[in-house]
């Protein structure tokens, strides 16, 4: 009998359930924006090449269009030491182990969501002791005593069909949220190593810059002392020598603000380690040390907004907005409940088992909202609104993504143009200073205009070298701004890779 019961509840469950599949989810069906048509960004140069210059970091780089990017794209600048501590970031930096988990949360609530499509059955077990008044109520037992014990095992089934979809739309946002946070990780990804390689290149770029500073000064210095001794002899003036202690003061001021600069720099690349100050890196970087790459990759920006993990997160956040209006909408409707209790009850445990003691029930439910003041109507219209909202983030991170790839495109040219003028100042400096030797040697010129003529030649340095840094900084943004090759990257133990880029 009761196996006939449970039999009759499974079945009025599975009807249900078949009920759930057959309707239709309410609220939009989501589809993906529509991908930016331009075929290039604007005036920013996006083929052919840069300008060349003489010296380290001088080659032209040429511009591929649809060329792939490298995982690790960091390893286009030869830098072992560069690779390593990219290496030792990924694996330390706590942004990376926050981001993980996230991810691994919102998997087990995407999960824990797909549950819903599902009954829940529950068993539980009672036992209770009671006593009954004699002289006003019946025996509720066949004992003659008053006193008697009950126990009761039973399970609960619970359905909720899906009759409008409002769970599949659940679901949905669910699998958008995850996908959402798997994005945000490949964007921690991102961030942190193009934030450890332009690290590094500034404390290069700082490095020869205090380097070539230290020089300046050292020659300024020479020529303060020769108008204090012409100035003894009295070939030179109190304002000759007040002149050149200015200019070696001017110098001297700019080299503690590099030298403090450096050391944050320091202490940055350290933290981006996931260690503390007093666990500053062994690895110091130069610009001698790295190469340039000269093909750089550049993405149509249809094709720029799957590569970038921003982009990407700002759509998924749009579909899981779109999936929590079905949401609203669902909760507006009537809501089925279906409900089964099978168990047994005896007044001893040894006879729950027994003919006669069991029962059953099955039912259903209909549950709609007459009256709630419009709550569930305003909730619908904030569902609305958000949706609205993230529509407009969507859009904002489409054009940010564009500005950022025309912005370094721009910047890429520029800095080829400066590096080739700074080789010229630069090499015109150094012609200068070694035909003042040569003269020198001749007789035909003074000391000072020899260490004039190299100090012109130490202020060009320090021109080139800024402008060689520029050049290494940019070219690692270009690579960040196009998404930094996430989709290339193998699975990992500890890692799980997003769908690949254009799925």
């Amino acid at each position: 009998m009761m196996r006939k019961a449970w039999i009759g509840a499974a079945a009025v469950t599975a009807a249900g359930v078949a009920v759930g599949v057959a309707g239709c989810a309410v609220g939009p069906n989501y589809h993906r924006p529509t991908p930016p048509s331009d075929s290039g960004y604007g005036a920013a140069p996006s083929s052919g090449a840069t300008q060349a210059a003489e010296g380290p970091a001088g080659d032209a780089q040429r511009f591929v269009a649809g060329m792939d990017i490298p995982s690790e794209w960091w390893t286009l600048f030869k830098s072992p030491k560069l690779d390593q501590l990219v290496a030792r970031a990924l694996k330390g930096n706590p942004d990376v182990g926050a981001a993980q988990a996230a991810l691994k949360q919102a998997h087990e609530l995407y999960l824990a969501q797909t549950t819903s499509f599902l009954p829940t059955v529950q068993g539980g077990f009672g036992g209770d002791r009671s006593e009954y008044p004699t002289g006003t109520l019946t025996a509720p037992t066949n004992a003659s005593n008053s006193t008697y014990s009950l126990y009761t095992a039973q399970l609960t089934l619970t359905y909720m069909p899906d009759v409008f979809g409002g769970t599949r739309r659940a679901v949905e946002m669910a699998k958008a949220q995850e996908q959402s946070t798997r994005f945000q990780l490949e964007a921690t990804y991102l961030t942190l190593t193009s934030n450890v390689v332009v690290t590094a290149i500034t404390e290069a770029s700082l490095r020869g810059q205090i380097k070539s500073t230290e020089r300046l000064l050292e020659l300024q210095h020479q020529l303060t002392e020769t108008a204090q001794k012409q100035r003894a002899l009295g070939t030179a003036s109190d304002l000759d020598v007040l002149a050149q202690q200015s200019v070696e003061a001017q110098i001297g001021e700019t080299l503690p603000p590099l030298q403090k600069q450096l050391g944050q720099t320091r202490d940055a690349l350290t933290a981006l380690l996931g260690r503390l100050p007093a666990e500053e890196p062994a690895e110091t970087f130069t610009l001698e040390e790295l190469t340039l790459p000269e093909e750089l990759p550049v993405s149509v920006p249809s094709k720029l907004i799957e590569q970038r993990p921003d982009v990407r997160q700002a759509e998924e956040n749009l579909h899981a907005a779109s999936a929590a209006v079905g949401i609203a909408i669902a909760d507006m409707l009537p809501q089925f409940a279906i409900n089964a209790d099978l168990g047994s009850s005896a007044l001893k445990l040894g006879q729950l088992v027994s003919p006669y003691t069991g029962f059953w029930d099955a039912g259903a439910s209909l549950t709609q909202t007459l009256f709630d003041a419009g709550a569930l109507l305003h909730k619908k219209r904030a569902a609305d609104a958000v949706l609205d909202q993230a529509g407009a983030q969507y859009r904002a991170a489409v054009i940010l993504a564009c500005q950022n790839v025309a912005d370094t495109l721009r910047a890429l040219g520029a800095d080829a143009d400066a590096l080739r003028a700074s080789a010229d100042a630069d090499r015109a400096a150094r012609r200068t200073w070694e035909l003042a030797k040569h003269q020198r040697e001749l007789g035909t010129i003074s000391p000072v205009a020899v260490i004039a003529a190299e100090l012109a030649f130490a202020q060009a340095e320090l021109s080139v070298t800024q402008a060689q840094a520029n050049r290494y900084s940019d070219t690692a943004g270009l690579f960040q701004s196009l998404g930094g090759g996430w989709w290339n990257r193998r699975k990992e133990a500890h890692y799980e890779q997003p769908g690949a880029a254009g799925e």
